[in-house]
């Protein structure tokens, strides 16, 4: 047994100032107003700290040098590390691939999605993926030579790979993709929107050319979820509201959000954050292997070379290739910069993509529920995380 004792306990709706929360085998089994003191259990002293629930991040490519196709143990080694910043379960996400590729990344998830969990390390989620059926018009890092339209079986040269193979390795392993981000304008897209959706796996929109109408029918068609809004998809104007537009404006999607300042600017976050509510947006990381290296490193995304800058992470040509973010510093981003409560960064960080990905009893400090938890300081830096109730980082 552990309580977590003195910190200020952030609940779906209010803060308890002083509170503590008690965990037994791996669930939250009282919450207190004031400290708690149950015999033989661990302390963990949280007094002028928040105490949060641990962070879930849906859209993730690596960290610390790792990505998650780089072959055998790549995604184990990003959940051991993930911790230390506050996210205790994740969704590992690819880029545009070869299907060979995408097998083995597969095999890994499926590994360490049903294996006991390891000690120290993040809970590992069915696969994201940022799939070979996206517009190339709006690929931005994306591997272009990878793409393939959805119902195509035909091959070209000797050697390539047809979308048909790709939708062949998704079927084989459908327990482990959860996400799969598609542009819907393309021949035969709303028909994979269709497919995918009935086959239980969350269809998010997203590196997408569509239009408004285009997009609304994706909606219609079962798509629930918008890759990293406002990034790589057509923009809103006022007479031409795009895919932007649509996801704004429709209360069936989720939107992704890199929150990071940079990927969006803080005012467009809190238009977002205002249009949705924070039961509408999750916030993402969009993290490359680049996350947690100093500037100046290089690293790699789906087997291509990116430049670690103090913004973001970039291709040899500059073209902006997902983030150096971590979901700490998203947190604070969300109170710091964009004008939410903490109770908002809590929604946005756990409990959305929790209640999005169908994830029961995860993403909220409530009776019962799994106890992954963060202690955060007063500057939102990660003092301990708890994952499934054992102690997975302490500073």
């Amino acid at each position: 047994m552990i309580v977590v004792r003195g910190g200020d306990l952030i609940l779906p709706a209010r803060i308890v100032a002083g509170g503590s929360v008690v965990v037994d085998d791996g669930r939250i089994v009282a919450i207190e107003e004031g400290p708690a003191d149950p015999a033989g259990a661990s302390v963990i002293d949280a007094r002028g700290c928040y105490v949060s629930p641990g962070f879930i991040d849906v859209h993730l490519h690596g960290l610390h040098g790792d990505d998650v196709l780089d072959g055998e143990g790549a995604v184990a080694r990003v959940a051991q590390r993930l911790p230390q910043y506050g996210v205790t379960a994740f969704c590992p996400t690819s880029v545009a691939c070869p299907p060979d590729v995408l097998s083995g990344f597969l095999r890994q998830v499926g590994e360490l999605r049903l294996a006991p969990l390891a000690a120290g390390g993040a809970r590992v989620l069915p696969a994201h993926l940022e799939s070979n059926f996206i517009s190339p018009d709006f690929a931005g890092a994306q591997p272009v030579a990878c793409l393939r339209l959805p119902p195509d079986a035909s091959r070209g040269v000797e050697g390539e790979f047809s979308g048909r193979d790709v939708l062949d390795v998704v079927e084989a392993a459908r327990p482990d993709v959860g996400i799969v981000t598609l542009a819907p304008e393309l021949p035969g897209g709303l028909d994979l929107v269709r497919a995918l959706a009935a086959a239980g796996h969350h269809v998010s929109l997203g590196h997408s050319a569509a239009d408004f109408d285009t997009a609304m029918a994706a909606i219609e068609a079962g798509a629930r979820q918008a890759t990293h809004l406002f990034n790589r998809m057509s923009p809103m104007s006022h007479r031409a509201p795009g895919l932007t537009g649509a996801v704004l404006g429709s209360d069936d999607v989720v939107a992704e959000l890199i929150c990071d300042g940079h990927h969006v600017h803080p005012a467009a976050c809190r238009v977002a954050m205002a249009a949705k509510g924070p039961a509408g947006v999750m916030a993402i990381t969009d993290a490359t292997a680049g996350a947690g290296l100093s500037a100046g490193a290089t690293a790699r995304l789906g087997g291509q070379p990116i430049h670690v800058r103090a913004e973001a992470a970039f291709l040899e040509d500059g073209t902006l290739a997902g983030s150096t973010l971590t979901m700490d510093r998203a947190f604070a981003a969300i109170v710091t910069r964009f004008g939410g409560s903490l109770v908002d960064a809590a929604l946005m960080c756990a409990t959305t993509p929790a209640r999005a990905l169908g994830l029961t009893g995860f993403g909220v400090i409530a009776d019962g529920a799994a106890a992954d938890l963060l202690v955060l300081d007063g500057a939102f830096r990660v003092r301990h995380t708890l994952v499934g109730g054992a102690h997975a980082f302490r500073a």
